[in-house]
């Protein structure tokens, strides 16, 4: 038997019983269900959004060692770039200096990727800024390390025909000279001996009689054989290869033609005084890539340190040329 409930009523000062049917137990149960309902949400929402889920602590730790892992990726290619660069210095001031290969410029060893945007499908990840800059570091690199594969194979090629090279460089005097006394005007500034101003010698001087035999310097091929009035007058002109030629002027007579192969010691001619010139000489000229050198750095195959030096001191004194 249910008990019976009361409550007080001010008005009267008396207790008036209070119903407890089925609709009070109804209302009872819907207010504590509505309750619930409303601090299940509270404590749902507060889960959701106060609380991180196991799923979602995983999920941040795993992001946590991607970033990781993405830095001490950029330091590693930040390495990788140090020792990519020393590689570049080595090849551009040894290998291509020693072969006297082409310097392969900054602009195609260091070219960016212009155009599309290459990075766009990461710009919309977490930390999208770390990532796209470890992709793009990623990327400059492989290419650089394409450029830098593709100028070894051509030292490679170079070093299997280095004894070609050391052949064709123009590494004796065009005339006999043991005693160095033919040495007559070297490279550098001289006064012009027809017009009496200073200009600059490209090429070196040796005075010896006329129908002097001539030697070609180094293994190659005659490119030109001219007769002029003026200038260089009778000239033959010879590509060794390799970025090298040499200039034979003031001939007297010749004795190659155009497109025939010479070998270093071959006589292409004679010496004469044709064109302008003052007196029966020879002037050489060395060129590495159509630039005139001083043609003394290259008599290594037939002058002693000693006589070379007596060479340069012999040239340098003398203040006016033949030609």
């Amino acid at each position: 038997m249910s008990k019976v409930k009361f409550r007080y009523n001010p008005e009267t000062l008396s207790y008036d019983r209070v119903e407890t049917g089925f609709k009070y137990y109804l209302s009872r149960i819907l207010s504590y269900f509505l309750s619930s309902a409303v601090m299940g949400v509270f404590f749902f929402l507060g889960y959701i959004y106060l609380l991180d889920s196991p799923r979602e602590i995983r999920l941040e730790r795993e992001n946590s060692r991607l970033i990781s892992q993405y830095e001490i990726m950029a330091k590693k290619l930040d390495q990788v770039q140090l020792v990519l660069d020393d590689i570049q210095q080595r090849d551009e001031n040894v290998y291509r200096v020693i072969y006297q290969a082409d310097s392969i410029p900054n602009s195609i060893r260091r070219a960016g990727f212009g155009g599309v945007n290459r990075y766009s499908y990461l710009e919309d990840m977490d930390n999208a800024s770390l990532v796209v800059k470890t992709a793009t570091k990623l990327d400059v690199i492989m290419k650089q390390l394409y450029v830098q594969s593709k100028s070894f194979d051509e030292i490679e090629s170079l070093t299997k025909r280095k004894e070609e090279m050391l052949r064709s460089i123009p590494a004796i005097q065009p005339v006999s000279n043991n005693d160095l006394r033919r040495t007559a005007s070297g490279w550098g500034w001289r006064i012009d001996p027809i017009y009496k101003i200073r200009k600059f010698h490209e090429g070196l001087d040796f005075s010896a009689p006329i129908g002097t035999e001539i030697y070609a310097t180094g293994d190659g091929t005659v490119i030109n054989v001219t007769v002029s009035p003026i200038g260089y007058g009778k000239y033959v002109e010879i590509d060794h290869g390799f970025g090298y030629s040499t200039l034979y002027a003031h001939m007297d007579g010749f004795n190659v033609k155009p497109g025939q192969k010479v070998k270093r010691g071959d006589i292409i001619g004679f010496v004469g005084n044709t064109g302008k010139s003052s007196g029966p000489h020879l002037h050489y000229e060395v060129r590495i890539k159509g630039k005139a050198v001083d043609p003394a750095h290259y008599f290594f195959q037939d002058l002693t340190p000693e006589q070379y030096e007596k060479m340069i001191h012999i040239s340098s004194n003398s203040n006016q040329t033949f030609d």
